[in-house]
């Protein structure tokens, strides 16, 4: 009896493992879903719809991107880790955002980290400082200003505990300083803030502010990463500025619900991977100041949750203060 169970047991496993593999071959037989969890025209979208444009040729099927914006992309986020996980509905996934929204009680989210699988990322988008060029000329002039008026220079922040305000906190902890925080729905109201003298230094990424400083309008004082930026060749960063703790980025990419088939996640990742590494890709993701960073398999899951452990901390410390 049990030889049987045992022999009828795994039968059943590899009728289902073949039917996985020949549903892989199959896929796509049909169009692909790529919601974008923010209203159209943003980075997340722009990026969305150069690999889209370039991946539905390597796929042979529309793959169609779909706006859902609302709640800081919750509504997105939660919509896609309903979804059957078929390998036709994907999603635009941002860290850390997706995480601070799943980690923040008051957000109230429906949905586990767990819920969605990370495929692959497309951009590493640095959290950057400037201010107006009539202003401080050097992170140390700005530092030494702070620490003499506490409270009293104000920081534009892009979002509520997203990477800007993270960006931030980390700052303020290395350095020691504490800033009057104003928060914008935007990157652009909190730009127009910036020149308009309503904040004093802004927080915000590179693809955020790359036009403002290429035209003039504002100076960088540092990038909050290890590497210096190709848009800000001669931008000293955090690091070497002697801020090694101090770094953030927002990070885009592409999600699944979970649950996916390992052959079809497989396929999926292989054609987006080869889309992003196209000269077309790189040449027009640059052209809108996103920075490509492509990580797939174990390095961007190592990844989605080193940002899930940074987010969680951070969430914690602002809901303890």
């Amino acid at each position: 009896m049990k030889r049987k169970l045992f022999w009828g047991a795994l039968g059943l496993l590899g009728l289902f493992l073949f039917i996985t593999a020949a549903g892989a071959q199959d896929y796509p037989n049909k169009p692909i879903t790529l919601q974008v969890p923010y209203p159209p025209g943003g980075s997340t979208d722009v990026g969305a719809r150069i690999v889209a444009a370039i991946a539905e040729k390597m796929f042979g099927q529309p793959v169609v991107v779909m706006n859902k914006g609302g709640a800081g992309g919750q509504l997105g986020w939660t919509e896609l880790s309903k979804q059957k996980p078929d390998g036709y509905y994907l999603g635009m996934i941002s860290m850390p955002h997706m995480l601070t929204a799943i980690l923040d009680p008051e957000r109230k989210s429906t949905f586990k980290a767990e819920d969605i699988t990370p495929i692959i990322s497309q951009a590493l988008d640095p959290t950057t400082i400037s201010v107006r060029p009539d202003s401080w000329k050097t992170m140390k002039e700005l530092i030494d200003d702070a620490k003499k008026r506490p409270g009293q220079i104000s920081a534009g922040i892009v979002g509520y505990l997203q990477d800007d305000e993270i960006g931030y906190l980390q700052f303020a902890e290395g350095a020691g300083v504490q800033l009057r925080l104003v928060y914008f729905d935007g990157a652009a109201p909190a730009i127009t803030a910036l020149l308009g003298k309503h904040v004093d230094v802004l927080f915000c990424t590179v693809g955020d502010n790359y036009n403002q400083w290429k035209a003039g309008k504002i100076r960088m004082l540092t990038i909050m990463d290890k590497e210096r930026s190709k848009f800000y060749p001669d931008l000293q960063t955090t690091a070497e500025l002697g801020y090694p703790t101090i770094l953030s980025a927002a990070t885009r990419g592409i999600g699944a619900p979970k649950g996916i088939p390992q052959p079809i996640l497989k396929k999926i990742e292989d054609v987006f991977k080869k889309a992003m590494e196209s000269k077309d890709h790189l040449d027009k993701l640059e052209g809108a100041a996103q920075p490509v960073k492509i990580m797939t398999g174990e390095e961007f899951n190592k990844y989605y949750w080193d940002s899930f452990n940074v987010a969680k901390k951070w969430v914690e410390y602002v809901r303890k203060k």
